[in-house]
């Protein structure tokens, strides 16, 4: 292992979206993750060995129904620094493997919780997923066009931007005060309340009578002429971000148009008419077209692409921002560090896979799985 975090041992528990996302992101940066995985986790109708969310680290599939299942995960739990979980609140407490007995067993333990609504209140029991964490936080309201019911963000902005990637911010905040201290805490952590958090600056904005609450009406949702997507001549489409002075006045240059008719590119009024005169423009060529007009010009201005365009994408390509690993071409581990790169390890496996080594790298003996394989409690290739 590599990284920064290789010292590192975490715990997973197995579960959706953000936790996943989370210990991959660890696992990335070199921690030694081992997923504990239900021991009847049937078949899928999908080939889960591609299932990217999981890839780095190894599985053993447990049965936690079982007074001897749970003691295991308990010993195991007393030798880790960080367990991650994503059951809904309560689930782990009602198993014994809650923080309180785990924590008095390894009071250096770091207890990372992600659950939609957090660990209290009174929606802390509600199934939910991403589309409604961002309709309470107020996040969904912003997007999407004025005319037309609100668009979800696919599942980027709650679970894993408000999840995920919360998650792990805390997971490393505990283990940085844990240096000084000497003592682990529980990380809570909420889509919901990440989300929340997310819009920071948008409630900033309201305050100070920059940002309204009317959809497709504000800076950067898709009202000004300057920040929108564009269609092309073949069907294609060009992103526009040309926020600032310079870039709108190069903009303008590499379309063709003179900046003077385009003064002013702050003021609201101008917006709607002017972003159907750039619509015009955008149509009368090609992506390739305009992708070649706008070439080494300062203008904020792309091509969207697709995931497999991406790839490709000599800046992509330039900058390693895919790897691939067993076949599959995937994204690269991020961020970047000087001396102790991040790397893709291990590619995804099935449930009880690949969890025999890390045990036995981690002092279990070896008759000890023997035994919880034999009772039918443990699956560890």
């Amino acid at each position: 292992m590599s990284g920064p975090l290789r010292d590192l041992k975490v715990l997973e528990f197995a579960g959706l979206g953000p936790t996943p996302y989370s210990c991959m992101m660890l696992a990335d940066m070199g921690a030694q993750v081992l997923r504990i995985d239900r021991i009847d986790a049937g078949s899928s109708p999908v080939d889960m060995s591609r299932e990217l969310l999981n890839r780095g680290r190894p599985s053993i599939a447990l049965d936690l129904k079982s007074p001897d299942g749970i003691a295991f995960a308990r010993e195991l739990a007393a030798t880790v620094d960080v367990l991650v979980e994503g059951f809904r609140p309560g689930v782990m407490e009602r198993l014994g493997l809650g923080p309180a007995p785990l924590m008095a067993d390894n009071p250096r333990l770091v207890y990372a919780r992600m659950t939609g609504w957090g660990q209290e209140g009174p929606m802390s029991q509600q199934a939910g997923h991403d589309i409604n964490y961002l309709a309470l936080t107020g996040a969904l309201h912003m997007m999407g066009p004025a005319d037309r019911p609100p668009v979800p963000p696919i599942n980027l902005v709650g679970d894993y931007g408000g999840g995920g990637m919360f998650l792990v911010t805390g997971i490393l905040a505990a283990l940085l005060e844990r240096a000084n201290s000497g003592r682990g805490q529980q990380v809570d952590a909420a889509m919901a309340d990440g989300a929340s958090l997310l819009l920071t600056q948008m409630f900033g904005w309201s305050r100070m009578g920059l940002w309204r609450e009317e959809r497709e009406g504000n800076l950067l949702d898709g009202a000004a002429y300057f920040y929108r997507c564009y269609e092309t001549a073949d069907g294609r489409y060009m992103a526009v971000g040309a926020l600032e002075p310079q870039f709108h006045a190069n903009l303008i240059r590499g379309l063709g148009l003179d900046p003077e008719a385009f003064a002013n590119h702050l003021d609201r009024r101008h917006w709607a008419a002017r972003a159907a005169e750039l619509a015009a423009v955008f149509r009368t060529r090609s992506q390739a077209d305009w992708v070649a007009t706008f070439e080494g010009i300062d203008a904020c201005v792309s091509p969207v692409l697709t995931m497999a365009e991406a790839v490709n994408y000599p800046a992509n390509v330039a900058r390693r921002a895919h790897e691939t690993l067993a076949g599959i071409e995937q994204p690269a581990p991020a961020p970047r560090f000087s001396r102790t790169p991040a790397s893709l390890s291990t590619p995804p496996v099935l449930p009880g896979e690949g969890g025999a080594s890390r045990l036995a790298d981690w002092g279990v003996p070896g008759a000890r799985l023997d035994m919880l394989r034999g009772a039918g409690l443990l699956r560890a290739s």
